[in-house]
């Protein structure tokens, strides 16, 4: 029997049908007049969304490039970067950054715990910094950042620019570039935004475009700020061609983003979070992420004594549903399940029922309608 696939990873997530409708129109011409406007709705519109007083650039490509265009702009060979890692994906511009040529100094947590604010302190007024990285979430532990506290640390160093990798979280966490002092942030569009993969978003504020301006020519090309801004401002130019019906997904998205509004959307992702992470807990499972500093986009659920991962992650597949195995230290120790964007009760109802049915499958006895009737009760209580 055919079961429908629900795909709850850590990213690519749902794709609900005003979104998947404008993925499947007929293509346009990039320089068809309705498209241009639509591109420019998109990039003006995004800009105003996340309160970023320079440039929006919502362009074809993944997560990865994004990160690439954000060193690529803001340092030039020679100098620190501050990476602020908390976990696998953090890690990550510690490559990009050596192959630029840059010196990295990296702060790593424990997996499932901070980096400290005030260890950041400590090691900024060590030395000049370019810039600081952070991943907002980091999803190979679910942990998220303390943002709105690091960037007011970063406002004491005016001269290093604030990097937030946000692809794991920007529209589903709560995030104010102005408000939290955020210079650099971006996404990408198959996380929390909730399209299939394909573009990223990357908002520069004044500061970050000032900081490419004074770095004169740099050695990347299709990265450029400077390459996309004039189409940024007049989508009817040409430089390279446009993700166009990515753009028109992108933009129904963001229309529903700002429907719902982001406080309201973050506040929804967060009783969604801690209501599905108590069932989990009720099952066995423990939360890697501590409890404060736990994402509300996706769980990363150590196994109980006794739950081979293969076994299981297969048990939940062939009942219809996609979770991702652990990275790093926890490959194989470790289940992550991703609860953003689009996703709501009937798919975590769906979900919790399916994690039950498959530990029993594989031999580990939990009660039927336990983790079910935790969510359910948690999500009414928070209701009121």
């Amino acid at each position: 029997m055919y079961n429908k696939k629900r795909v709850m990873i850590p990213g690519p997530t749902p794709v609900i049908e005003p979104i998947r409708y404008q993925m499947g129109r007929e293509v346009q011409a990039f320089g068809d007049p309705a498209f241009v406007r639509d591109y420019k709705e998109l990039i003006d519109g995004l800009k105003e969304l996340y309160a970023c007083n320079g440039q929006c650039f919502p362009l074809a490509g993944t997560g990865t490039l994004a990160m690439e265009m954000a060193i690529s702009n803001n340092t030039k060979i020679g100098d620190n970067v501050l990476i602020v890692s908390h976990g696998y994906f953090g890690d990550r511009f510690i490559e990009i950054c050596s192959r630029k040529r840059l010196h990295t100094d990296v702060l790593s947590s424990e997996w499932g715990q901070i980096v400290p604010v005030e260890k950041i302190r400590a090691q900024l007024s060590e030395k000049h910094y370019a810039a600081v990285t952070i991943s907002h979430v980091d999803t190979s532990t679910g942990v998220r950042a303390p943002v709105e506290e690091i960037g007011k640390l970063v406002a004491e160093f005016p001269e290093t620019i604030y990097i937030l990798d946000g692809v794991a979280a920007t529209g589903g966490e709560y995030a104010d570039m102005e408000a939290m002092n955020i210079d650099v942030m971006f996404t990408a569009s198959q996380k929390a935004f909730g399209v299939c993969p394909g573009m990223f978003v990357l908002w520069a504020n004044q500061k970050s475009l000032q900081r490419r301006k004074d770095l004169g020519l740099i050695p990347e090309y299709y990265i450029d700020y400077e390459k996309w801004l004039p189409i940024m401002q007049e989508p009817s130019k040409y430089f390279a061609t446009p993700a166009i019906n990515l753009v028109w997904a992108m933009k129904a998205s963001m229309e529903i983003l700002q429907s719902e509004g982001l406080k309201a959307r973050y506040e929804r992702h967060e009783r969604n979070a801690r209501a599905v992470q108590k069932a989990f807990e009720s099952l066995g499972f423990t939360v890697l992420a501590e409890a404060d500093h736990r994402a509300v986009t996706l769980s990363n659920l150590v196994y109980p004594e006794g739950v081979p991962d293969l076994p299981f992650r297969n048990a939940m597949l062939d009942l219809g549903v996609n979770v991702a195995g652990g990275l790093g230290p926890y490959a194989g120790k470790m289940v992550r399940v991703g609860h953003m964007g689009n996703i709501d009760e009937n798919d975590l109802t769906v979900l919790l029922s399916a994690f039950e049915t498959a530990l029993r499958r594989i031999g580990y006895e939990v009660e039927y309608g336990k983790a079910v009737g935790i969510y359910l009760k948690e999500m009414e209580t928070s209701a009121k």
